[in-house]
């Protein structure tokens, strides 16, 4: 008799359990439209959504602001390998990451010249070009950084005498030098030589 009623009594727990707001991990059943339209209405950002990857060796050759000796010397190294790098990264608050390309030699990388791509109505358009080799530029936060170097006549590729750092900004449309700083490496090479004597 007691073991009757204790099954009674567990079987009536069990029947409640299961109909109690269906709030247990294993109900089925359709999903509700507000939680259907919530998913749909909040998608997962996508980091790159900005991004768009170009062929720089077309974009560079098709641009009538990049010099003929530039096309003419924007060669491969071997095979399809040409001499450039590329950096993605927004320099002008468009929609569309913008594009950084810098051409260099082959053999010592020394920059030829560099060049800034900003999307505009769905084509890349050139906003910023530097053709005074040696030159390599750079994407720091939202600043571009231009490198120059400048060699004295007996200086190897691998020792300038003095470099410049020029940092513009975006403003109004273009590209407006913000600061500029010089190191003169002869005058440094000059005192450590001289310290050491």
């Amino acid at each position: 008799m007691i073991a009757a009623v204790a099954s009674i009594a567990a079987l009536a727990l069990f029947v409640a359990a299961c109909g109690a707001g269906g709030t247990g991990p294993r109900d089925e059943g359709p999903a509700h439209a507000s939680a259907v339209a919530g998913a749909v209405a909040s998608p997962s950002p996508s980091p790159s959504e900005k991004y768009r990857r170009v062929d720089a060796v077309d974009l560079i050759k098709k641009d009538p602001a990049v010099s003929g000796t530039v096309k003419r010397e924007l060669k491969p190294c071997s095979g399809d390998d040409y001499p450039v790098d590329v950096t993605y990264g927004d320099l002008t608050g468009g929609s569309v990451n913008d594009v950084l390309v810098n051409v260099t030699t082959c053999g010592d990388y020394v920059g030829i010249a560099a060049y800034v791509y900003r999307e505009e109505n769905g084509t890349f358009t050139n906003v910023f070009k530097n053709e005074e080799s040696p030159v390599y530029a750079e994407i720091d936060g939202a600043d571009l950084t231009v490198t120059k170097q400048v060699y004295d006549t007996d200086n190897p590729v691998s020792n300038p005498s003095r470099e410049t750092v020029i940092t513009y900004g975006w403003r109004s449309g273009r590209f407006v030098q913000t600061q500029i700083h010089e190191t003169d490496y002869s005058k440094t090479g000059a005192d450590s030589g001289a310290a050491d004597d």
